[in-house]
């Protein structure tokens, strides 16, 4: 069974740069037709889909999101990274990265709390 595990900061100062990084465990994340989704949850407020890269390493973002974020993988290490740029409070949120064969993953990781603040 694949399991996802986020790490990084939990602590990024305002218009620094946030990077979090998940490593999978169970399975390769180039195995045909899987998709590696970040998504996060602020406070008060629902899922929202950051973005994914693939298992060929095509990347897809958020159209609201995509000027900040950008996310890579290290097959070596069977991981995959996010960075999102130019940080504000507003990104405060626990961050998933997640396994799916769509933008909606079927395993998820067990979530990293990141805040931003001075």
């Amino acid at each position: 069974q694949v399991q996802l595990q986020e790490s990084g900061p939990g602590l990024v100062k305002p218009s620094q740069t946030l990077s979090l990084t998940c490593t999978v465990s169970g399975g390769s994340i180039t195995t045909d037709f899987y998709y590696w989704s970040w998504i996060r949850q602020s406070p008060g407020k629902g899922l929202e889909w950051l973005g994914l890269i693939g298992y060929d390493g095509s990347t897809y973002y958020s159209p609201s999101l995509k000027s900040r974020t950008s996310i890579s993988r290290d097959t070596t290490k069977n991981q995959f990274s996010l960075q999102l740029s130019s940080v504000t409070p507003d990104d405060t949120a626990v961050y998933y990265c997640g396994r799916g064969v769509t933008t909606t993953p079927d395993y998820w990781g067990q979530g990293t709390q990141v805040t931003v603040s001075s």
